[in-house]
């Protein structure tokens, strides 16, 4: 029968994990810079401009780096997303997802709902 692992073995694991998250993180202020490229399409608060362009005001960082290097390797295609991520660094890529993750979005009134 195997062993459960203890608490502390856990709490151990958790932590690791939680390091190694810390040092893949990017740079904010520098992601801000970077994105001024991007500011034409998604918005330097990072509300798309464009209907075909989504917004990336708020979203994961992980889901951000992990999309922008599906567009520089080209599993993930789009004409244009394919040229600009091409020039950009790994640590270019986590400073951008950074930036447009630590944006706080704010939501308003859900259409359809009573107002609170």
């Amino acid at each position: 029968m195997p062993m459960k692992p203890t608490l502390p073995l856990w709490f151990a694991l958790l932590l690791l994990g939680a390091a190694g998250t810390a040092q893949a993180a990017g740079n904010v202020p520098a992601g801000r810079e970077k994105a001024r490229m991007c500011e034409a399409c998604h918005g330097l608060d990072g509300r798309s401009r464009m209907p075909e362009a989504p917004n990336l005001a708020g979203q994961v960082e992980g889901y951000l780096a992990a999309q922008l290097t599906a567009f520089k390797s080209g599993q993930r295609r789009n004409e244009q997303m394919a040229v600009i991520v091409q020039a950009l660094t790994p640590q270019q890529i986590d400073d951008l997802a950074a930036y447009y993750a630590a944006i706080e979005v704010t939501v308003g009134k859900i259409p359809g709902e009573p107002g609170r």
